[in-house]
């Protein structure tokens, strides 16, 4: 009889990890289903519902690189039901707003509260994956959070036509809360503080124990311009990538004419999509990694999907077909998403113990690109007369950028090397 080997503990962090990864985007993209209904009830017009849209990205923004440099001195444990508790309370908290403002008020303090979630997601698996896995874990955390995105039309739309919009934002405040009480009283910071982890885990983690952790020198990182391309390439990646999340819901049933119905159907697809890409990319990089070397297994994967997602979002503005529009923001969500997991892991690579405040950064530069296109998509519809096309052509301009940056980027150059503990073995090249 055989017996198979049982589930190392990294496995079951990553457990968590996707859970929390899945319940966050459940979160996330409830408002942009329930936008058509939320904009007639209240009254909000366009450009007044991107500024709603923004007001998240905007505390995300403010918040990440603090919450994320949090994570890294006093661990993910505390800090993430920190997060979890505060997003959950203001995500039940949208659906007792009464008016614009209001609404604005609570999704700024959600997006506050979300701020630092991957981030200290990210700082856990620098602490239990070892580095040829980092891609492959990312890869599985990103890849839960389209399956919530994709599971958020079956789950949210249906819901609302039930019991209204308001409700929903309830019970998905209840799910969170019960995530983090779960996560406070079963994860430990460090391998070697969990019980039951066994000595060769802990030998493939380089022992598992809490190192000694100076702050990020951040006159050594604002000199770096490895870091400044990482911001860069994140913050013109998500003028795109926020789209999925805030205005695609909108743009099909009012640019593209699809009934509620259909809508829940197709807003779902790129979120599958995006489910193969981030499983694929994280996959293919990692692997690429140990035949070709660090630097070739991640700029390759990261540049190639962000350019064929500027053309697949270029293809959707112009095409007049609403079935090739679906299938071209599909495949350029998908092959954005490949590029997803590799970036986080690149911020491992440069970041090292420093993993929570770089990704971070990196997320904070991103998220103040999901502001501005947010709140851009209104106006340029407004100024166009309701023309729901045409912000898609800048998003593709700078998804091209993107995929340029990303070419500069280089992963095996540590952003603070004078006070790294020591390096992390090479991965071998075959």
């Amino acid at each position: 009889m055989t017996h198979r080997p049982p589930i190392k503990y990294r496995h079951r962090v990553l457990g968590m990890l996707f859970l929390l990864s899945i319940i966050t985007y459940l979160d996330r993209v409830a408002i942009a289903l329930a936008s058509v209904r939320i904009q007639t009830d209240l009254g909000i017009r366009p450009e007044q519902w991107g500024l709603v849209l923004g007001a998240f990205a905007l505390s995300y923004a403010i918040f990440e690189i603090p919450t994320g440099a949090m994570g890294d001195r006093t661990g993910p444990r505390r800090v993430l039901t920190r997060i979890v508790v505060w997003w959950s309370a203001f995500t039940a908290l949208t659906g007792a707003a009464f008016n614009y403002w209001g609404l604005v008020a609570t999704r700024f303090f959600f997006g506050a509260g979300e701020a630092g979630a991957y981030p200290n997601s990210s700082s856990s698996i620098s602490r239990w994956f070892p580095a040829d896995e980092r891609g492959r874990a990312h890869g599985v955390v990103w890849m839960a959070s389209r399956l919530g995105g994709a599971l958020s039309p079956l789950i949210v739309v249906p819901m609302q036509i039930a019991f209204g919009w308001r409700t929903t934002f309830y019970v998905l405040g209840a799910l969170g809360v019960v995530w983090g009480v779960a996560w406070y009283i079963w994860y430990r910071d460090y391998p070697a503080e969990k019980p039951g982890v066994s000595a060769a885990e802990l030998a493939e983690l380089g022992g598992g124990v809490k190192p000694v952790h100076h702050g990020l020198e951040w006159r050594v990182a604002l000199r770096s311009g490895n870091f400044w391309i990482i911001l860069m390439m994140y913050h013109t990646y998500c003028w795109g990538a926020f789209f999925y999340l805030s205005w695609m819901p909108t743009y099909l049933q009012r640019g593209r004419g699809f009934s509620e119905d259909e809508m829940k159907v197709y807003a779902m697809l790129p979120f599958a999509a995006g489910i193969i890409g981030n499983l694929f990319g994280g996959w293919l990089s990692d692997l690429l990694v140990r035949r070709r070397g660090l630097k070739f297994g991640r700029l390759s994967v990261g540049t190639a999907g962000l350019a064929l997602a500027a053309a697949c979002m270029l293809g959707a503005a112009l095409t007049p077909s609403r079935g090739l529009a679906v299938l071209f923001l599909t495949l350029g969500f998908g092959s954005m998403d490949c590029m997803l997991p590799v970036s986080w892991a690149v911020c491992l690579d440069v970041g090292r113990k420093y993993a929570g405040t770089v990704t971070g950064s990196m997320n904070m530069a991103g998220q103040v690109g999901s502001f501005l296109t947010s709140v851009a998509f209104g106006y340029i519809v407004a100024y166009f007369g309701g023309d729901y096309n045409k912000p898609l052509i800048p998003m593709a301009a700078m998804l091209l950028i993107s995929a340029l940056l990303y070419t500069r980027i280089d992963p095996t150059k540590e952003l603070c090397p004078e006070t790294a503990t020591a390096p992390e073995p090479a991965p071998a090249v075959a």
